[in-house]
This record gives structure tokens, sequence and C-alpha cells, in this order.
């Protein structure tokens, strides 16, 4: 811009002064914007008479030196102006591009800015760089005295505890503290149907090593007589001759000792180390004779029975053997479990010295584990393909039966071809060795002829040894120094040869399957065969060793889940999963707690136009489920719309959770008075594991008032259940029209939002039986799904029904 006045710097203040007080900010930065680009030009009268001169007569030639000099003042004046123009700019190269041009990585990268405006944007870089540099602020501690980056971490973990694996799952998931951890929740991409995919046709793992682990050593017997006091006694025992050998795991639930069925804690596993004799190999022959025993078995088709059973086993330890056993519960719980497993042992040593005549004294020892092996969940069906292509066993394990696993493991198409819970221990070179791993091929010809029984040869492992975790809680060598060893290579990418020196890491497999079994829940509302298994493995190795195996097990492409990933297994799968699943448990209170203060908060920060108003809607506990009412426990509950299950006052009832077999149940069906035979069900499998009947201040009444089972919910045509969804009874008469109309057996209706309105059927007139505690669209079944809870007595009155 040209001006024919020249720049006073008085005249300027003036008028800006004076501008200031009545235009607006924006006004005010065009007038600095337009002032920093205007050109100075000289006057007449400041140029003088020569220059009049040389405009009446123009020469002939013109002298470069004379024709600057007259036109300094102008050359000066373009110079300053494109100066103050340039740095009075506000706006960025990229800031001057069309706003569906612009991108956050054009800020960061001149490469991303058009090529017109790449040579500013190169300079606002280097303008940048400069600054960074001059402005960098000098270390205020000396080198003695600078904090480490272990030392930083270290300190940020005074309120909760890291996984070894923390850092990699920080930078690719939402993080959140649970249960003293900071766990991963779910990953920061659109992960939710890729993960469902890679439980059901891939694989994909979780770094469970937050759980639980308790250690029991002493007698096997008294270790038999604690955990009979504390385990479920529907259930197979602890002691049993399928689990006592070591070869495979018991999945159980956990009680206040001796208060069966109340003092519900949680659902464990339990672990006994493997036994053996000797160390000469008498274990492994033996293994050998019950394969060929069981083969034979299989030949006679049952002929001559009871003459050559087959056994996992054939030896037996005595009852006084020292033995070890692992106990893995929810972090959540573990104060209760260790504080009920020391109850439990000081009331079995007491009574063991009581009826004692001799002067020996018997010792358990209870250690807590946490922290000392690191627990890997790798689920689907490619997990074992994964694994055999990750791991290396070492050449010197001259086991039989390991050998035949091993070779087999890679044509394994699903884990739930094996034997439920069948432990395989081995020990593996540094599995950074054989990086980068590269998953086996399935072999279907030979899939089929997989023939692995466990045993406790076959479950032999150095990790229950606590000076080989200790020895192992630092690897040897840095990936910087395997990596060096491997650029030495004379073919580039081969694996490296394990030395002598190297690690050798021993580790434990676990088949894991996610199933409704006979011995899990079976009480469904709905349509029967829901759900499909999902099976998989569970990896523990020492402490110390999770990231060298965390990368090897991620390089093959499994994916990584976290908390949401392992509940949708379970969702999917129909198994409760705990604690959400696990009403009348301290963890489900403390976990309905916090969803009861998060959805209020939530609720009352909308306007009331904006949000549900659940008093004209007539929920009555729109947060949490009231289990009080549903049972007619709580005072008024039957006035509110719920079924009162009392013939009369509550007086001693006690809330609690009916879990495992159906046998009670099924029991309870035929008979004329199920509070008697409820109770009579319950001292029978108390005597089975040693335990008194219940007192007699417990009445059989109130023991069937205040018990609860859980259900699986699916939805007969359309409807989409959510959590504390609440779940209706219906009447004779309803049922009736309802089966005319759907043409369905009674059997097969769940009530629906849509079919409800069909029928003229309102659910807020019929009275209340239960919640949904998870609900959620399932991928698997395509449509609905919900795990909740009714009272027992309802779901004995809805059998009926259904028969009538």
């Amino acid at each position: 811009m040209l001006s024919s006045s020249s720049r006073n710097p008085n005249n300027m203040a003036q008028k800006r002064a004076n501008a200031g007080e009545s235009i607006s900010g924006r006004e005010r930065k065009k007038l600095k914007m337009a002032d920093a680009r205007t050109i100075a030009v000289q006057s007449n009268v400041e140029a003088g008479s020569s220059r009049m001169d040389s405009m009446a007569r123009l020469p002939g030639v013109i002298d470069v030196e004379a024709f600057t000099e007259a036109r300094s003042f102008e050359i000066n004046a373009m110079q300053n102006a494109m100066k103050t123009a340039s740095s009075s700019s506000t706006q960025r190269a990229w800031q001057a591009l069309p706003r569906h041009l612009r991108r956050r990585a054009a800020s960061h990268d001149v490469r991303r800015v058009p090529l017109r405006l790449r040579e500013k944007a190169k300079a606002e870089a280097r303008r940048m760089d400069i600054k960074k540099v001059i402005n960098r602020q000098k270390p205020k501690r000396g080198k003695d005295k600078r904090v480490s980056k272990t030392e930083s971490f270290l300190k940020r973990q005074k309120d909760k505890t890291w996984l070894e694996t923390h850092l990699w799952h920080a930078k690719r998931m939402k993080m959140g503290n649970m249960w003293g951890y900071r766990l991963a929740i779910h990953p920061s991409e659109k992960a939710f149907r890729p993960s469902h995919r890679a439980a059901i046709r891939g694989s994909i793992l979780h770094d469970a090593s937050y759980q639980s682990l308790i250690e029991l050593q002493g007698p096997q017997n008294v270790l038999t007589r604690i955990m009979d006091n504390c385990c479920d006694p529907q259930e197979l025992s602890p002691s049993n001759r399928r689990y006592v050998l070591g070869a495979r795991t018991l999945s159980t639930h956990m009680y206040l000792p001796t208060l069966y069925p109340h003092g519900l804690i949680a659902p464990i596993t339990v672990m006994w180390r493997p036994f053996t004799r000797d160390k000469s190999g008498a274990a492994q022959e033996s293994a050998e004779t019950s394969a060929e025993l069981l083969q034979a078995k299989r030949k006679r088709k049952g002929k001559g029975k009871g003459k050559e059973k087959a056994t996992e086993e054939t030896d037996i330890p005595n009852e006084d053997t020292i033995r070890v056993v692992w106990i893995r519960s929810h972090p959540a719980t573990h104060g209760e479990v260790f504080n009920a497993l020391q109850t439990a042992t000081s009331s079995v040593l007491d009574r063991i010295n009581k009826e004692s005549t001799s002067d020996q004294v018997v010792d358990v020892e209870i250690a807590d584990l946490r922290g000392k092996v690191n627990i890997f969940e790798i689920m689907g069906p490619k997990s074992s393909q994964v694994l055999k292509g990750a791991l290396q066993p070492i050449a010197s394990d001259d086991r039989t039966s390991f050998k035949e696993f091993w070779s087999s493991l890679g044509d394994i198409q699903t884990t739930g071809s094996l034997p439920r819970g069948m432990i395989v221990g081995f020990t593996a070179n540094d599995p950074r060795l054989k990086f980068p791993p590269k998953n086996s091929k399935l072999n279907i010809s030979t899939a089929l002829n997989i023939l692995t029984m466990p045993s406790s040869a076959l479950a032999q492992s150095d990790v229950w040894d606590e000076t080989t975790r200790k020895a192992l809680k630092t690897p040897r060598y840095k990936k910087k120094d395997l990596d060096e060893r491997r650029s030495k290579n004379a073919i580039p990418g081969t694996h490296l040869t394990a030395l002598r020196q190297d690690d050798r890491v021993p580790v434990i497999l676990i088949q894991r399957s996610l199933e409704n079994t006979s011995n899990g829940e079976k009480h469904v509302l709905g349509r029967a065969g829901d759900g499909e298994a999902i099976h998989g493995w569970t990896l523990i190795i020492p402490a110390g060793w999770s990231m060298a195996f965390f990368s090897s097990l991620t390089y093959t492409g499994t994916r990584v889940g976290g908390q949401r990933e392992r509940q949708s297994q379970a969702f999917e799968s129909g198994v409760s999963y705990f604690p959400r699943d696990y009403p009348f448990t301290t963890a489900y209170e403390e976990y309905a707690r916090e969803c009861e203060s998060v959805a209020k908060e939530s609720w009352e920060r909308k306007p009331p136009a904006k949000r549900p108003n659940y008093k004209k809607l007539g929920t009555k506990n729109p947060w949490r489920a009231n289990w009080e009412a549903v049972l007619g426990l709580s005072e008024g509950g039957a006035g509110d719309g719920y079924v009162s299950t009392q013939r009369e006052e509550a007086g001693k009832a006690i809330p609690w959770l009916l879990r495992g077999p159906t046998a009670i149940i099924n029991n309870l069906s035929n008979l004329f008075s199920p509070d008697v035979g409820l109770l009579a069900e319950v001292n029978r499998v108390r005597l089975k594991r040693g335990l008194r009947p219940l007192s007699s201040t417990i009445k059989s009444e109130d023991l069937l008032k205040g018990a609860l089972v859980a259900v699986k919910v699916r939805m007969y045509k359309r409807g989409l259940p959510d959590d504390l969804a609440i779940i209706y009874s219906m009447s004779d008469d309803e049922l009736i029209s309802w089966e005319k109309s759907t043409r369905k057996s009674v059997t097969d209706l769940v009530e629906d939002d849509g079919a409800s309105e069909e029928l003229g059927y309102k659910p807020e007139s019929s009275p209340i039986i239960g919640y949904v505690t998870t609900g959620h669209f399932s991928l698997l079944r395509g449509e609905g799904f919900a795990l909740g809870a009714i009272p027992l007595m309802r779901f004995l009155e809805l059998r009926d029904q259904a028969r009538r």
C-alpha cells in the first residue's frame, strides 16, 4: 500500500490512541497490519529541485550510482515494509490453507503443505527450532542427583501397581485404576467386533498377571481338609484323584469356612503341584502305561468291567506327603480369600492337635505369590498355533508324553478337544532367540488322530520352585545384546541358536474353556441350546519375562484385549462374570456402588427435559438392583410391584446365591415341600465334606426365601436387554394368549416389549421377579441376550407353570 504522506511516529501514535477509543479490537488489529504493510514515499519537498529537473528533462543514459542514490529512500522503505509485514504476521503457513485442506500433520510436517507455501513453512520451522534451542533450560540437578526413568516410574506407582506390560498397553489402550492396579480397559481403536471375531476364529491375548495367587504348603490330608471347609461341596473335592495328582486344575467357588451355602466369596482355580515319587522317571513310565491301558479299554468296548481300570496315574501320594497347592482368584477378593484360608487352617490345625496323641507338630505355610509369576490368557481356535510358533522347548526334554503333545500342538483345531483343565509343564528357550516368530500351520489330516491324556509327568515344571523363579527374575541378556548377536549371523534374518549361557524359562500351559458344562449354571429362561464355548490356554511364566513372551505372542498377529474384551468373552459364552454377575458378594456390592454413583452423577448433570423421569416411569431403583425387595426381605417390597416370596415375616432369612450344579434344583422340582427338600439337600452335601449340618436356628422356609439363582434370558423377536433391566412374571391367562398369538411352546417364551404391546400386556402391572446383571446384543447369537438372577422359589414356580 502506498501513502503520499510521510511516516511520523508521533502522528501514528496519536492516530492509534484516538482510534482505539471508538473501534473494536478486530479493527484495531486490521489497522496494525495495514500500517505494517505500508510503504513510505518521499514527498516532493524532501526530494528537492533536482528531482523536479530530472522529471522535466529525462536523460538519454541512466547513471546507475546516481539513480540508486536518488532512489535510496524508496529502496529502504520497501525493505523495511517487507520486514515489518513478515514479522507482524500472526498466520502460519498451514493456516493459510482452506479449511478442507488443513490437517494436524501439516503443522508438523513441511511436506504436507502445498508447494507454493512450502518455503514459508520451512522458514517457520527453522525459526521454531532456533527458538527451542535458545529457550532450552539447563538441568537443575547435577548428574549425580538426576532421577532415572526407573525411579520416576516407581514414584508413579505409589497408589497402584503397574504390570510388566504397562508401557505397551498405555500407548495403545484406555487405562484405568482397578483393584489396586493400573489396567487396560479397552483398545483405543474401534476393536469390539474384531476382538470378538478373534476369539471365535483367530486368537486374542490378555495379560492377567493382576490375578491373586496364594500358595499353601503342608501335609496333603491337612490341605484337603482346609479346602473342603471353604470350597463348594456340590463340586468335586480338591482331593479328588483327578486333581490331587497335579495333572488338572479345579474350577470351583470359595465360601467362608463352614458357612456354605452362605458366605460366597468368589470363584477360584485350584492347582496341585505335580506329584512324582522320584526323579528317575517312574512317573513318566506310569503315564505311558496309563495311555496303553486307556487304549486297551477302548478296544475291549467295556468287556471285563473293573478288571483293568484306566487311570491317569498309578502312583498315588500318601496322605502325609508334603504337597503344594496354588489358589488363583479375582484380585478384588484377595484379602477375603487369604483370611478365609487362614481361618480354616487355624480351625483344622486346632482340631488335629486335639485329636492327635503324639507330640508331632503339623505346619502349614500360606504365602502370597502376587508379583512372583505372570499369567497370560490366549483364547481362540488359533491359540495353539500361536504358542507352537512363539515358544521353543529345550532339546534336553526327553519325556515321551511331552514330545507327543508338542508334536501335535500345532494340529489342534481347538483346545476344546483336550481334557478340561489339562496342565502341561515344560522349559522353553528365551523366546527372543526365535524372534520374529511364525505361526505353525494346521494339518487337518493329522488333527483327528490326536490323543493326549493328562498326567503328572506331563505337568512337571520348575515354575513351582521359588529358587528358580528368583534366579530368573532378571533376564541375563538385554534385547540390544541379542540384536548384536543377530547382526553377526552369516545369513540375515535367521534365528539365534540357544547357547549354554542363555536363559531357559520354565512355563505352564493350562487348558481353559468358557462354557456351560453339567457342573455349571444351566437355568435358562428362553430357548435351549444358546451360546457357544470359547477355548484357549492359560500361560504361566516367571516374573520378569512378560515383555519377552508378550512381544513374540503379539508379533504373530494375535490381538490384545483389555477388561472389556475379557467380559465380552464370558458374556458370549453365557458364563457368569465376576463380580458383576455375583450378587450378595462383597466385590459385587463395591461394584454396584461404583456403577450407581457414576450413573446417578451422569443423570443429575442433564437438565430435566433431557433425562428420563424415573418417578413417572415407575422405576423404583433406576441405578441399582434391589435384590432384597425381589426376595421380599425388605419392608414394603411386595407392595411396590415386587413378588413376595414369604408366607410370613422375614425373620432371620439371609440372602444368598446358589451356584454350582443343577442337581439340587432338579431334586426340588418333584417335592411337595421345596423348603424342606432344600435344607435336606444342603445338609447332605455338607456332610459329604465332613461339615456339620446347618444350625437349628436356620429354618427351612428362611433358607428358601433368601435363595437367588442365576438365569439366562433370550429375547423373543425384537428386544435388547440392558444392565439392570427388570424381569417380570406373567399369569397363566397371559401365557396362554401369548402362546396362541406366537404359536410357540410356553417353555420358549420370554418377555419382550414389542410383543407385549401387541398382546395388550403391560409389564408395569405385573410383579417384578428379578434383574438383569449383564445385558447386551450378542454377536454370537445375533439377538439380545442377558444374564440375570431371580429367586429360587420363583424359578420353581415358573417350572410348574410351564408344565401346566
